[in-house]
Formats: C-alpha cells, structure tokens, sequence
C-alpha cells in the first residue's frame, strides 16, 4: 500500500476509466502523476453496464496498455439505425472509414480490471479506498483532503483533475452545472435471439422510446430508454413481457427473441458544466458531462477529454498554467457541444411520433445512407468525435 505524498505534480481524484486512462497516458509522458479512488482496489464491481467503446476509444486504451489481448470483447463491425414504424435506415461500416472495425463492446468491470492491471504494470501511484471531502485551488498549487485508513491528509498539486462523477467540481469558483431531467429511464438486460447479430449494433427508435442492440458474445446488450414508470414495470415483469414488447418494437431482423437475463435500471439526465476548468483545477468524463445513453457517446466523449488533456499538457513546464487549461477548455468545447447538442436533439426529434416527424426522420436517415461522403462525415465524428 502506498503512502500519501505531501505533494504531487498531477493528482486525479476519480479511478474510472477516463481518471486511470489519463493516469496511465500522463505517467507515459513522464509526469509525477497520483491517482486517488474510493473504491478498494480488489473490490468486486456489481455494474451492469456494457459499453461501446469506438474504435478510437479502443486505440487509445490499447496504447496505455489497458486493452490485453484476452480483454473479453466483442467487435462492431457496422450499426443500423432505424425506426419503428416509417421509411429510412442508415446503415454504418468499418469500410465507411477503413478501419478493422467501428468500435468494441465490453463490460465495464472487465475493463475497469484491465486498467487497475496496467497502472499496477507502469508503477502508477493510486491510493485506494480514499475519500476526498475538499478540494481547492490557490494562485500557485491545488490541494485535496483526503482521508486514508482513518487518518485525514492533505495533498498538494501543481494539476488537480477532476474525473469522478461531479460533486467535488460544483464547490469551485465560477462553476455552474446545466441540469436537464429527461424524466426517463434505462432499462438494460443481456437478451439472446435465434439468429447471430453479426457483428452489427442496432439503434432503433421505436414507438416506446430509442433502444440500442449491442452485441455481446452470442448475446446482445438490451439498452432501452422508457419513462419511469415504464422501466419500472419491465424491471419487475416476468422476462416473456419484455421479450415480446421488444420483438414488436424491433421486428425479425435478428429471428425471435428467446431469454433474457437479469435487469437493471438507471435514471437519465443530462448535466454539463458552464466550464471545464477552474483556477488549477481541470474536469474530465462525467465529472465534466454526462448525457443519454442514446448514440453512445458519453463514454466516448470522456475518453477523449482524458486524451485531449495529456496532449494539451505536452511539453509544459506548468500543468496548471491558467492560459493552458483556457486552450484545453476551448479546445474540447467543440467535441464537446457537438455531440451534446447532437446526442440532446435526438432524444427530442425521435420522441415524436407525428406523421410528419417520421417522414422527416425517414428523409434524414435516407440521406445519410444514399449519400457516401455525408455517410462517412456522419461515421467519423461518431468514431473520432468533431474537432478532435
């Protein structure tokens, strides 16, 4: 176990993937990094959720060395989006953009092991099972107040990065946090269907409200958005109800629908910051934006927040320099918004259900698929995000 330093230069209070994968890239460019959890080091993660991780995403983890070769993973090779009941689809392909594959599915404690494994392998400090109660930032340095085995500590920085999920960064100067309750939830469950997804990922905009397929395995990961109370309802249903509103919603592309595995439920809000940085204090992931699961981008986006901060650091004397976290702030606000706004606005265009706002769908997926450069514009800013 590792002792609490007095002082460090980067300290990252958050050990999700986004906190460990900039520890790792820091550690990489050879910056004196501490990275702080409050969950203990071997303790099991009771999380349901699998992710999508872009193709960019994988890359960027492959080369912190978090993504061994046994990693459990299943590749997306294309995505079909479509909707229930109205013309249009839009069919997305690793040729679309000449990768190996768009992207990967995995489950969050695999690879949340993978990471804790790597920052074990580079000699990373992590202080485990740590809780942070205060942070603050002065003109020269940032400090934490942590408490370790029962014993309170104080941590100075000259870079405090903020990756938890978002509590800590409201108590800073100058930040507001934008709140926007979908009054919605995710219902998420491991289903299996009679014919192989091929490698495909579905997004369908049913009647219901948006679900994704993701495939995992031989099975696929259910992530459907509905109302409260409608996520209630399915949680606590014998699994044949959900089986078959889904085979309804999603039709026989994949055959019939033939189990379903355990349920969870998560509540869905949209939360971003007015600013990403604060005196010597920087926020990444969720700690700077979280959004609906709906294009599968969140996740994404704070990977790219985590990448985007080592290389805006490349080569600086000061990690916490005002003037370089107002060009790391710019810079990311592009990524960003984009796909905030993108992600938000297809929450509200696909909620409708109107004759005119199917047609209107159907004409813009049918857009994006007839037309290869527009198809390829739209699959890149998905795979690498805009601006980046």
């Amino acid at each position: 176990m590792q002792g609490v330093p007095e002082h460090s230069e980067i300290v990252i209070v958050g050990g999700g993937p986004v906190g460990a994968l900039a520890a790792l890239r820091l550690a990489q460019a050879g910056r004196d990094v501490t990275l702080i959890e409050a969950r203990a080091k071997d303790a099991p993660l009771r999380d349901a959720r699998a992710l999508a991780l872009s193709w960019y995403s994988r890359q960027q983890l492959a080369t912190a060395g978090a993504w061994p070769d046994e990693l459990p993973a299943t590749v997306i090779d294309s995505v079909h989006v479509s909707q229930q009941g109205g013309f249009g689809r839009t069919v997305l392909t690793q040729q679309d953009l000449g990768l190996p594959h768009l992207g990967a599915v995995v489950d969050y404690p695999a690879l949340t092991a993978a990471l804790a494994t790597a920052l074990e392998q580079a000699g990373v400090r992590v202080l485990w099972q740590a809780r942070v109660s205060k942070v603050a930032s002065l003109a020269r340095y940032a400090s934490v107040t942590l408490t370790l085995n029962e014993r309170q500590h104080l941590l100075t920085c000259r870079l405090l990065v903020l990756a938890e999920g978002g509590v800590l960064a409201e108590s800073l100067p100058g930040i507001q946090r934008h709140v926007h309750d979908y009054q919605q939830s995710a219902v998420l469950a491991m289903v299996e269907a009679s014919q192989p997804h091929r490698n495909v990922a579905y997004e369908r905009f049913s009647a219901q409200g948006p679900f994704a397929l993701l495939p995992h395995g031989e099975q696929m990961m259910l992530v459907w958005t509905r109302s409260h109370e409608e996520a209630a309802r399915l949680h606590a249903a014998d699994g044949s109800v959900l089986l078959a509103e889904l085979q309804q919603a999603f039709g026989e592309r994949l055959g019939r629908f033939v189990s379903v595995g355990e349920r969870a439920v998560f509540p869905l809000a949209l939360r971003q910051l007015n600013s990403v940085h604060s005196g010597r204090v920087v926020m990444i992931g969720n700690a700077a934006q979280t959004m609906h699961p709906v294009a599968a981008q969140g996740f994404n986006l704070g990977l790219r927040d985590a990448v985007g901060l080592v290389a805006a650091l490349e080569g600086a004397a000061d990690p916490g320099d005002a003037a370089l976290l107002r060009r790391y702030g710019a810079a990311r606000r592009v990524d960003s918004h984009a796909v905030v706004g993108f992600t938000h606005g297809l929450v509200r265009l696909f909620d409708g259900q109107g004759v005119a706002v199917k047609a209107l769908r159907g004409l813009g997926m049918s857009a994006i698929d007839a037309l290869p450069p527009l198809r390829k514009a739209f699959a890149g800013h998905l795979v690498f995000g805009v601006g980046v």
